[in-house]
């Protein structure tokens, strides 16, 4: 769980030169205590923000209360650690939910074991139930999708008396097997009966069954509950030869998990997870990087300072990863499980609904008693972009990158002018951008502009209207001094009278007063 697979990871999307087709890489803001707190107890949060290695021993009974014991020891900079990969998952929400990217990719994310007022299995912030909160401000329902081989059961935990969110776990289950959830029979209460469904599955599954499973039952869970945003948690310790998992699943059989619900065009939020060998675990999150920004990758390596990582399988994207574990899973014990949760899905008779209300408040509930920003302010308008920097292009020594004239550049134009510089590309016509890419901030200027014009036409009355109105109503500003051949041929009329019978109301009537000298 080491940031340092987060660096390989970056540095072989780099390499394959994948940050060339991401449209936007952001640097978030950290997640403020207060967000956490959308989820999280308030004591809870209280504590992860004032415990240190140096001060555990001075706070021993609160490390017991709130299991930071074991699998989730104390260490330097937690706080910190905890606010940036919610941060970046919260960003990506946002994103989404503002119409600014159809698909936001956190591999620092998918911490899913995370309780309320507890960490657990080496999660202390559940940064996927903070981002479908935020999600569920805009979206009626959300689908959550975890392939993790451990059971995604901090959030199935707080969703599990709803029906807006529908939660889908493939892991391992034994019984005795962390954490110990994950039953075929666990399917929610009160209103999030049948929207909750687990996978059970045993060790050894291959690619074939473990595709055939995942693809029927998604297939069928996106029929009945309809959902318009998706959340998929990419947890690569199902891999082959993971350091704690017992699956035989190929970087490519993951991939095509990913690529099959990516291709629901669903707003899609994917976030990484566990995953313990790891060069494996960033072989798996660059591919399915390609994946997911629609370019195919070789199988070999492209040369990076972490080259010696990869010497043991000559430096390929997919070593072989399968066959080691015997395989437990039969047909009918697979059969089985699509048969229930095919039943458990008839009892949805339909997506639910939700009815149109106000958008609940955003910060300024939570952050009434402090000073904001107009980067917090800009968000609650809709950039979706507070508190954020753009990274410029990096290049790296094999990223074939040969100036602006490049081919792989961006089909941008400027957002400062409305026309486009001479020699520049042509934006994208509408539905032709390739899947999982975000939108092009001139592409949305461009729309802006023209819907700005839009409204000018559509605001200026035309010539006969204007004429025809100031045939009807009299100038404010005409000198009285002088009158035309048709205010001389008209009877005497007051004035005021003309306006309002004009204007469809009663005339005033003259009323007689008595005044005190």
């Amino acid at each position: 769980m080491k940031p340092h697979r987060l660096t390989l990871t970056n540095a072989l999307v780099m390499g394959y030169g994948l940050d060339k087709q991401i449209h936007h890489m952001y640097n978030p803001r950290p997640a403020t205590q207060a967000e956490l707190e959308m989820y999280h107890d308030h004591d809870y949060v209280e504590f992860l923000s004032r415990v240190t290695p140096n001060s555990q021993n001075d706070m021993r009974h609160l490390i017991d209360t709130f299991n930071c014991v074991e699998d989730c020891p104390v260490f330097p900079d937690m706080y910190e650690f905890c606010r940036m990969y919610a941060g970046a998952s919260l960003a990506g929400a946002r994103k989404l939910s503002s119409g600014a990217c159809d698909t936001a990719i956190n591999w620092s994310g998918g911490l899913h074991h995370a309780k309320r007022g507890e960490a657990s299995g080496f999660c202390y912030v559940n940064d996927i139930v903070i981002a479908i909160l935020e999600l569920l401000r805009y979206h009626p329902r959300v689908l959550y999708i975890d392939i993790d081989i451990h059971h995604g059961d901090g959030v199935e935990l707080a969703f599990y008396h709803s029906n807006r969110v529908m939660t889908v776990s493939f892991h391992k289950y034994t019984g005795e097997f962390f954490p110990g959830t994950g039953k075929l029979d666990d399917n929610g209460a009160n209103l999030g009966k049948h929207f909750c469904l687990n996978v059970p599955l045993q060790d050894g599954v291959d690619d074939e069954m473990y595709l055939t499973v995942f693809k029927t039952v998604i297939g069928d869970t996106v029929d009945a509950f309809r959902p318009t945003s998706i959340v998929l948690q990419c947890g690569a310790d199902s891999l082959g030869c993971d350091r704690l998992g017992a699956f035989n699943l190929s970087i490519a059989a993951h991939g095509e998990c990913v690529n099959f619900v990516r291709k629901f065009n669903v707003p899609l939020l994917v976030l990484g997870g566990g995953g313990y060998t790891i060069k494996n675990v960033s072989r798996c999150w660059t591919y399915e990087t390609a994946v997911l920004v629609g370019v195919e990758i070789p199988d070999e390596l492209p040369a990076t300072v972490y080259d010696p990582f990869f010497r043991d399988s000559d430096w390929k994207l997919h070593p072989p990863l399968t066959g080691r574990v015997e395989n437990q899973n039969s047909p009918a014990s697979l059969q089985k499980i699509t048969i229930s949760i095919r039943n458990k899905l008839r009892y949805l008779q339909g997506a639910p609904s939700v009815a149109m209300q106000e958008i609940p408040p955003d910060l300024e509930g939570f952050l009434a008693d402090e000073e904001r920003t107009q980067e917090e302010k800009d968000e609650e308008n809709g950039t979706a972009m507070a508190g954020e920097r753009r990274n410029d292009r990096s290049t790296a020594r094999n990223g074939y990158f040969d100036g602006e004239n490049d081919v792989d550049q961006d089909d941008c134009q400027s957002v400062s002018t409305k026309r486009s510089a001479p020699g520049s590309r042509k934006p994208r016509a509408p539905g032709k951008r390739a899947r999982g890419r975000a939108k092009p901030r001139a592409s949305l200027a461009n729309a802006k502009d023209e819907g700005e014009e839009e409204v000018e036409e559509i605001g200026t009355p035309s010539t006969a209207k204007v004429t025809r109105t100031r045939s009807r109503a009299k100038p404010r500003n005409k000198p009285r001094g002088k009158a035309t051949e048709k205010e001389k041929d008209s009877p005497d009329v007051d004035p005021d009278a003309g306006a309002d019978a004009e204007s469809g109301q009663e005339p005033m009537t003259p009323m007689d007063l008595d005044v005190d000298g």
